[in-house]
């Protein structure tokens, strides 16, 4: 990867652009897109997204099943790709931001924090081989702020380089201090990647949602993998078929909603799994 990895790309840019580089994970870094989206986009996120939340779900390390868990109390729900035009615009903007193609990107995930619920530190890319299977580990996260929040719901990333250089007052929270911090303001887009440039996982994009103390939290997030997180070019085969052996455990624990790309498809690319997801 090295000198094509995109940091490299987004580093000659960020003098001309409303990019900021926050901080040096280590390598490749925490990138702040100021004004990503607009008041009317964020707005229409949460439209979206406001009657079909459930409860977060987290990946188990061992088995890869998506399973509730303390650690996570939000809840959310992910949008369609390119579900209205708004939507599309979003994440047409997110593949350019980013140097990643669009087909590497998941279903976007909006998510509700409400008063106390929290996020605790994780890592975006994977420990089990069953999800590195679609589409290889995540590279990459943007995380776009839809809402402002009164008090708490900051971004922390605990192991980052740089924490103890981040000069803190009382606005922020306790959690907050606990690592170098980034608050959510609306319309902000945050990108880190969770992969160093020579492909090996980075622990310092160790990361967390603060507790909200005070008003609510909205906020999208859209993971990026190594490879196509598609079917694309598909001919549509004879009968009805899965084409990965994992298919039928992968909908056991709802990628058929989650990942409706991959698993189900459409029409004209038809997804992987359609079998298991029992659409033929």
């Amino acid at each position: 990867m090295h000198r094509n990895f995109p940091y490299y790309k987004l580093v000659q840019l960020l003098a001309l652009t409303r990019l900021e580089l926050l901080s040096c994970l280590g390598i490749p870094g925490l990138f702040l897109y100021k004004n990503f989206l607009t008041d009317a986009e964020c707005d229409h996120l949460i439209f979206l997204a406001r009657d079909k939340l459930q409860k977060s779900m987290v990946a188990d390390n061992e088995s890869g099943k998506s399973v509730m868990s303390e650690i996570r109390t939000s809840s959310g729900m992910f949008l369609n790709k390119a579900q209205d035009e708004i939507v599309a615009s979003v994440e047409d903007r997110i593949a350019a931001w980013t140097f990643l193609p669009i087909e590497n990107g998941e279903a976007m995930q909006v998510l509700h924090y409400e008063l106390g619920q929290k996020y605790e530190p994780h890592f975006d890319y994977f420990h089990d081989k069953i999800n590195q299977a679609m589409g290889g580990h995540r590279i990459a996260t943007v995380l776009m702020y839809l809402s402002d929040v009164v008090k708490g719901g900051e971004t922390v990333f605990p192991n980052a380089e740089t924490k103890d250089s981040q000069p803190k007052d009382d606005s922020w929270s306790e959690c907050a201090k606990g690592g170098y911090s980034v608050k959510p303001n609306k319309g902000d887009a945050l990108l880190f990647f969770s992969l160093r440039p020579d492909a090996t996982t980075d622990q310092s994009s160790l990361h967390g949602s603060c507790p909200v103390i005070e008003g609510e939290k909205w906020s999208a997030t859209k993971w990026i993998h190594v490879r196509s997180f598609e079917v694309s070019n598909r001919k549509i085969s004879e009968g009805c078929v899965d084409e990965n052996d994992s298919c039928t455990h992968w909908a056991s624990i709802g990628e058929c909603k989650k990942n409706p790309t991959y698993m189900v498809g459409s029409p004209d690319s038809p997804g992987a799994c359609r079998k298991s997801c029992q659409v033929c």
